[in-house]
């Protein structure tokens, strides 16, 4: 294969495209996806990667900027894979998002809603509140790496903060570094998870989870004990699968966060899905049930429910909710949280959701109203098999538009469904994730 030519050329930008990067044509008519690059700008860039069909480059230089750019907050911007647009005013960012939303619906799903949904947002900064660092020795820099992967990645980014991250776990990562940096396991610990809740008698409601490829030193141990302390992280070990993750301190850290709207406290271990962004999924809830528009006397059928994040709420308002759930441990959670809240017309079960449902029996209680909050592959197996007749409203929670857009258009060119509305929530801010809400009726 020819070597790469990495001669700087000059670009314009014609679009942005799902994963943040600015659109461009070569002289051949060849695409070339440019990270770093706006709409509307020209720019100097340099080829990074090529295919058949399109090549891959990255700005050397901004010769006339867009309206639009901003100075983006995080020095690390641009070398870390952790966000792709901090260099896009904020506001323009959900109108991108909410682009990438209606252009998937028409090109995939050939479908259009009724209504376009004005746009979720929350805190822009400072809100995530899961995730995962990967973590590295590099003899080189005589360091650990602790951070997000890096826009190659192969590797690690060596970040002294992150602004997107909770700000107790933002400013830790360099003490997490020195930390890692100072065990005999240093090169035994491939990443630390992080999830947090609320404040606790105990700890601060945040907990980080080491996983370690040997058994620890008494010295390893101390020194990651004395950390957790000062700091009030609830810290866990993770020797094995999920199933071998325990606390290393406090004995038994309790985690949880609150639906204040809706009087409820959802318990949850320490690997187990929550939403990222706390402000936003508050706004989702009230979104998903206004959606839903559940009438007094009727029942509900949450699929994909996880802990019960959208199933907990509807308990409050329908005479009857069932949630189902993949993960036998999530489920056993939500049942769990549906005792905790005192909420007895709500039932769970788990299923695999992607496989031959026939054998169960709630497929046939009959519902009034169906939410689905399915995984980026979404959830064309199952609509598939379930008996849409005698719902009054499907409405679907998307993490994935291209997923949401193949699904609405099934519902509809081939189900007779109408696609009354859909719209974008910004549940991570300066990244190109899309989050979506769409409603259905028959």
């Amino acid at each position: 294969m020819a070597r790469l030519d990495q001669t700087p050329f000059p670009a314009d930008i014609l679009d942005l495209s799902h994963d943040g990067r600015g659109v461009a044509r070569r002289d051949s008519g060849k695409a070339v996806f440019i990270a770093g690059a706006l709409p509307g700008e020209r720019v100097m860039a340099k080829q990074t990667a090529r295919s058949r069909s399109f090549d891959e480059a990255v700005t050397l230089e901004v010769l006339d900027a867009s309206p639009d750019r901003v100075e983006p907050r995080c020095l690390h911007f641009g070398t870390c894979g952790g966000c792709a647009l901090q260099h896009l005013e904020e506001s323009k960012q959900i109108v991108a998002k909410q682009r990438v939303l209606q252009e998937n619906l028409e090109r995939i799903g050939h479908v259009t809603p009724d209504v376009v949904l004005p746009p979720l947002t929350d805190a822009a900064w400072g809100y995530r509140r899961k995730g995962r660092f990967s973590v590295r020795r590099v003899e080189k820099k005589d360091k650990t790496l602790v951070g997000f992967r890096e826009r190659d990645p192969r590797f690690v980014a060596d970040l002294s903060e992150c602004h997107t991250v909770l700000p107790a776990i933002g400013a830790a990562i360099p003490a997490l570094s020195a930390l890692v940096d100072g065990l005999d396991a240093r090169r035994d610990i491939p990443q630390i998870e992080f999830i947090a809740g609320d404040a606790t008698a105990d700890h601060g409601g945040i907990a980080l989870v080491f996983r370690h490829l040997q058994p620890l030193s008494e010295g390893d141990r101390a020194r990651l004990l004395a950390f957790a302390q000062a700091h009030r992280f609830a810290l866990f070990l993770q020797p094995g699968g999920v199933d071998s993750v325990h606390p290393l301190w406090p004995v038994d850290p309790q985690l949880s966060f609150r639906l204040p709207a809706w009087d409820l406290e959802l318990k949850f271990r320490p690997l187990d899905f929550i939403q990222v962004n706390a402000g936003l999924n508050d706004r989702m809830i009230a979104r998903t049930l206004e959606l839903l528009d559940v009438q007094p006397g009727e029942r509900v059928l949450d699929l994909f429910c996880g802990l019960g994040n959208f199933t907990l709420p509807l308990a409050r308002v329908a005479d009857a909710v069932v949630g189902v759930e993949g993960d036998p441990g999530l489920v056993a959670r939500a049942r769990e949280n549906a005792v905790h809240n005192n909420l007895p017309v709500v039932q769970f079960h788990a299923a695999d959701l992607a496989q031959d449902l026939s054998g169960h029996a709630w497929m046939r209680a009959g519902f009034d109203r169906l939410l689905l909050d399915p995984p980026r592959s979404g959830a064309d197996v199952v609509l598939k098999q379930l008996p849409l007749k005698g719902l009054k409203r499907i409405v679907y929670v998307s993490c994935h538009p291209a997923s949401l857009a193949r699904d609405a258009g099934y519902l509809v060119n081939e189900r007779g469904w109408k696609l009354r509305a859909a719209g974008v929530m910004d549940m991570f801010p300066h990244t190109a994730h899309v989050e979506s809400i769409a409603m259905f009726e028959p």
